[in-house]
């Protein structure tokens, strides 16, 4: 069993590996102010940005779905990971070697089962690039020049190739300290009917799959032989690390270009993907072995940011099956905020035949000369009719209606309606101006319900934002509920931040207040928090760990979190401190002259005399409060 990772080595991981590096691995990042990044959470579906990332605190927090942490809690959510694993990862990548409490560190064997598997796969990857110099490989080599590419374009994809036999693979792994159920788990080797393991891909052209990060998790293989009985193209099985569901093929390759450009061009073949970024379209990715679907989306918007401005291109064969496929395309339009367009290759050739035919300037071309999805629907419904007739315009137009009804944007809605009439030859002004009546109201009703909200993108169907900010969906665990529109609870979570973020401007004045200064019983508990572990006194560079891990349970810890991350609501939190803090005491003072008062009441309802002591206490503490509140008013932060 592995033992506990020291906790210094711990801190020095979280230290060496900057969270805003991570995420940035995974999506977009822009300038949120204050010293924040922002971008799309990748944990929930959204619209608009609400994952921010506070490089200064090391943490993340989502406003949406309340998700949030440091680096390793970030990686254990994003990428499934243990604890152990999650450090064992940042750590390889930052070259910190890990020590170990329980009998020491042994290489190999104490590390989490999807560590593991990321190492044999990179050591298969190394295996087969190596292969692919060796005489046996000269058809794969041959098949790569046959298709115009050169050894630097392998090289540069990783491609490699597999040896015929049927356990080189396994023996080579063997040699490094894999076991066979290892192995047989990450895909890479089947179980033989004699019980040991074997190759699983054997005289084949081999391409690595990575994930968004670059690590190796599956591969891709495909046949060059005419007595290999399998598939053209034979991918990982599902394994603990790859889902061809959720991989793109070149994702991490393309995803800066897709982030600093705001296209991804989507192609359907490993050797499109390589044409593509040989002829210089750099973003460009397939999907392997399966259709694109909702988690393909995912990626994509988290990279786009779901910029309206921004652009998804689909290519595809001119075929037949090519235009299903292109068709099939529009069903998910809906679920993003970009363009999406239609690039249809010349004469069935996929890009990687353009490039060879026609060289790198064609596949640019062919980017360049996309159609946008609507149109190219639009056109593909209605080519089915036979427009000669009534029979058939009235056909063509009830099939393309719809489409025309689930566009998003209205002003592009009428326009299509306007175009359907045109490509369907009834082109009146009087059938223009009906067609967009017909097209707004089965919008109206899609939107409605009839409608249903399937016809709704998942994005939309989100909490609504109130001039207190986000407000948290009903199923985030939070506690009892705030209201931001109380000027109470406004500023108490604004002194907050402030003691989390900028403790030197608040220290030492923040320790004297007591937790019924705060009204909100969740700001009570942090408040509670920061006291457990010192106070802002003691603040120090571990101290947002501290108050963290302080927290007696998730809700808490998710509100520490939170006022970590948020901005103040100011850009000079020096001179707003004090203010703040004022204005928290102010409000105290002023309850508990209301309480007083209320209490003063009390005692001539039931007749105690004026020299009562409790009436006297009550007029003393009055007078107190008063000439307190008085001081703050005038003096500031100096009357603390």
């Amino acid at each position: 069993m592995a033992g506990r990772i020291r906790d210094d080595d711990v801190k020095a991981v979280r230290d060496a590996v900057p969270i805003d590096a991570v995420v940035s691995e995974y999506l977009q990042l822009k300038n949120a102010g204050g010293g924040n990044l922002k971008g799309l959470c990748p944990f929930h579906d959204e619209k608009s940005p609400s994952f921010q990332v506070s490089p200064s605190k090391g943490l993340f927090h989502c406003f949406g779905c309340g998700e949030g942490g440091d680096t390793l809690a970030f990686v254990m959510k994003v990428d499934h990971l243990s604890f152990t694993e999650a450090v064992e990862r940042l750590a390889g990548q930052a070259g910190i070697t890990l020590r170990y409490e329980e009998g020491g560190h042994v290489p190999g064997r104490q590390q989490g089962e999807r560590i593991r598997l990321v190492e044999a796969h990179k050591a298969a990857a190394a295996f087969y690039v190596e292969q692919l110099g060796g005489a046996e490989a000269e058809i794969g080599r041959k098949f790569l020049a046959a298709r115009g590419f050169d050894q630097a374009a392998a090289e540069h994809f990783g491609v490699g190739y597999a040896p015929a036999g049927w356990d080189h693979l396994v023996r080579f792994l063997r040699g490094k300290g894999f076991s066979d159920k290892e192995l047989i788990t990450a895909g890479l080797a089947l179980e033989s009917r004699r019980g040991g393991a074997i190759d699983r891909f054997r005289g084949r052209l081999i391409w690595p799959i990575r994930d968004i990060t670059g690590e190796v998790i599956g591969f891709g293989a495909r046949k060059l032989r005419e007595d290999d009985q399998g598939p053209k193209y034979l991918n990982t099985s599902e394994t603990p690390l790859y889902r061809k569901s959720q991989v793109l093929y070149g994702i991490d390759l393309a995803k800066k270009e897709i982030a600093r450009t705001g296209r991804a061009v989507v192609v359907e073949g490993y050797t499109d993907v390589m044409a593509c970024h040989l002829a210089g379209v750099t973003t460009a990715i397939a999907t392997c072995g399966t259709s694109f679907g909702g988690d393909h989306i995912k990626i994509l918007r988290r990279l786009l940011m779901d910029n309206a401005t921004s652009e998804v291109v689909f290519t595809f064969d001119g075929d037949e099956a090519g235009q299903k496929a292109a068709l099939r395309a529009f069903e998910d339009d809906q679920k993003f905020a970009a363009e999406t367009s239609i690039a249809v290759t010349p004469g069935g050739m996929d890009p990687c035949e353009l490039r060879l035919a026609e060289g790198d300037a064609a596949v640019q071309r062919l980017i360049d000369g996309r159609t946008p999805l609507f149109a190219f629907a639009l056109r593909s419904i209605v080519s089915r009719y036979n427009l000669d007739t009534d029979e058939g315009r009235v056909a063509a137009v009830d099939a393309a209606v719809p489409v025309v009804a689930a566009i998003k944007n209205q002003a592009l809605r009428d326009r299509y309606a306007i175009r359907l009439v045109g490509m369907a030859g009834i082109g009146t002004q009087a059938e223009e101006v009906s067609m967009i009546r017909r097209v707004r109201a089965m919008a109206r009703a899609r939107a409605a319900g009839g409608g249903t909200s399937a016809a709704r993108p998942e994005y939309a169907r989100r909490p609504e934002r109130g001039p207190a900010g986000p407000q948290v969906p009903q199923n985030v665990p939070r506690g009892p509920r705030l209201d931001l529109r109380s000027p109470a609870h406004r500023v108490e979570r604004e002194l907050l931040k402030l003691a989390l973020q900028y403790p030197a401007l608040v220290s030492p004045a923040f320790d004297a207040y007591g937790e019924d200064e705060f009204t909100g019983p969740p700001y009570a508990q942090v408040r509670r928090v920061i006291a457990e572990v010192g106070g802002v006194e003691q603040a120090d560079a571990e101290f947002l760990v501290r108050v963290r891990e302080a927290a007696p349970d998730d809700t808490v810890r998710m509100m520490v979190t939170e006022l970590a991350v948020e901005p103040v609501m100011h850009k000079s939190p020096e001179f707003y401190a004090g203010e703040v803090l004022v204005r928290v005491r102010l409000l105290a003072v002023d309850r508990r002259v209301a309480q007083v008062h209320a209490t003063q009441a009390r005692l001539t309802a039931q007749g105690v005399p004026p020299d009562a002591p409790e009436v006297t206490a009550a007029l003393g503490e009055l007078w107190a409060l008063q000439q307190y509140g008085q001081r703050l008013r005038e003096q500031g932060a100096a009357a603390l």
